[in-house]
């Protein structure tokens, strides 16, 4: 399709029709990789029966995808900023196939866990190939609003995870959706393939020297800034705590804690992401307006994580009574740290903006992959205290709430801004 092509890739910004395609390109393969990432929550009472499975087995399964996920952020960022978005997340995809069929063919536990850490590595490129792109093709407020559409993609990936899962196994069994994924997966592929621009290495007004001065600095120009210092513990626990909820134990929660039914817990999910996606269409919506006024990431974050933190306390201390509702509040409260992903990535020169997300990336599913499995680690150690399900939840949850608490303290402590280093 030569409307992908006929431009170079050191044109900014892409042109909008030509932007609009490459969005969508790359919005098809994230709301997969949305779609296999929280597919865990909506399967947990069938694959917690066909494999016997204990709270701290189901939470290091949802925890694998991450752990896959996590291992290969930071070869990734310098993989997208030497070989581009394009080239970089077709390699992954072709991970992401072969571990949905070796999910759906899995007799054990142990090959369960293996082919979901496949599946991670697989579409860990599915985000920050996008966002590297657009750092370089689109101007800033249009990254902004990018970011948090690509986000309500991945949230309507997340709804397609829930009541249509849920419709579509007693007609299929959980192991062919595994096999209709693994065929969406290579459909978004070939559209990437067709229109997503080459990558000219040294495009823009970056001269040959410090490109290739930053590229030798590999990751420490990104671990010793103050910012991507200041942002981390929020990516790791309140980030990261917001997408092992919205993924996993949202689910066993409304099961186990409210007690709904499988049905109505896929229900309450569907209701969930449903929020999820209208909040993130609102904030790609008013992003532009809101910077126009001063409100930069930093300041919305400052007011929009203590809201979050005063819902989970709440829907904590209300146990048995928090359904889907609860949790869909606590999401969508929580939905301004999607902000700081762009902050960081603008924080850096283009240059260095794949390495700069994926290791912001790194620190948000490093924190999805032990927030996950701690949740289901610490509800089976209060279970053997003598606890009750439902106080173990609790003072799981409550665990959790305190390390959110400690790193919005941090965040407030640090006096850094994303201007460009």
């Amino acid at each position: 399709m030569p409307v992908a092509t006929a431009r170079p890739a050191s044109s900014l910004p892409l042109d909008r029709k030509t932007a609009a395609i490459v969005f969508l390109a790359f919005a098809a393969a994230y709301f997969c990789s949305a779609l296999v990432r929280a597919i865990t929550a909506t399967l947990s009472p069938v694959l917690s029966q066909d494999f016997a499975l204990q709270a701290r087995d189901l939470g290091l399964l949802g925890a694998g995808y991450f752990l896959g996920f996590a291992s290969t952020q930071l070869p990734l960022g310098t993989w997208l900023d030497r070989h581009g978005p394009k080239r970089v997340i077709l390699c992954f995809l072709s991970l992401a196939v072969l571990g949905c069929l070796a999910f759906s063919l899995a007799g054990t536990f142990a090959w369960l866990l293996a082919a979901r850490v496949l599946v991670g590595m697989g579409v860990s490129a599915c985000l920050m190939a996008p966002l590297t792109g657009y750092r370089r093709w689109f101007d800033g407020p249009a990254v902004l609003r990018a970011n948090s559409w690509m986000l309500m993609t991945g949230s309507l990936g997340m709804l397609a995870s829930t009541l249509p899962v849920q419709w579509l196994m007693p007609l299929t069994g959980w192991r062919p959706l595994f096999w209709i994924l693994a065929a969406m997966i290579l459909l978004s592929m070939g559209v990437i393939a067709c229109v997503v621009p080459a990558w000219q290495k040294n495009a823009g007004a970056i001269s040959g020297a410090s490109a290739a001065a930053s590229e030798e600095a590999g990751y420490a120009m990104v671990w010793r800034s103050r910012y991507f210092q200041k942002m981390s513990p929020l990516a790791f626990f309140n980030y990261g705590g917001l997408v092992a909820v919205q993924t996993l134990w949202a689910g066993p929660w409304m099961v186990k804690v409210a007690g709904y039914t499988p049905l109505e817990a896929a229900t309450g999910l569907f209701y969930i992401n449903a929020a999820m996606l209208v909040t993130f269409w609102g904030w790609g919506m008013v992003n532009p307006w809101l910077v126009g006024r001063g409100w930069s990431a930093n300041r919305l974050i400052g007011w929009g994580v203590p809201v979050s933190l005063l819902v989970l306390a709440a829907n904590i201390f209300a146990g048995s009574a928090t359904g889907w509702l609860g949790w869909a509040l606590f999401c969508m409260s929580s939905s301004a740290l999607g902000l700081a992903q762009p902050a960081v990535g603008m924080a850096f020169s283009p240059s260095l903006a794949g390495r700069a997300m994926s290791a912001y990336n790194l620190m948000i599913f490093g924190g999805v992959f032990v927030v996950q499995w701690g949740i289901g680690l610490a509800v089976d150690a209060f279970r053997a205290a003598g606890l009750t399900e439902v106080a173990s939840f609790q003072a799981a949850m409550g665990v959790f709430l305190c390390c959110c608490i400690a790193s919005y303290g941090y965040f407030l402590s640090v006096n850094a801004d994303n201007s460009p280093q």
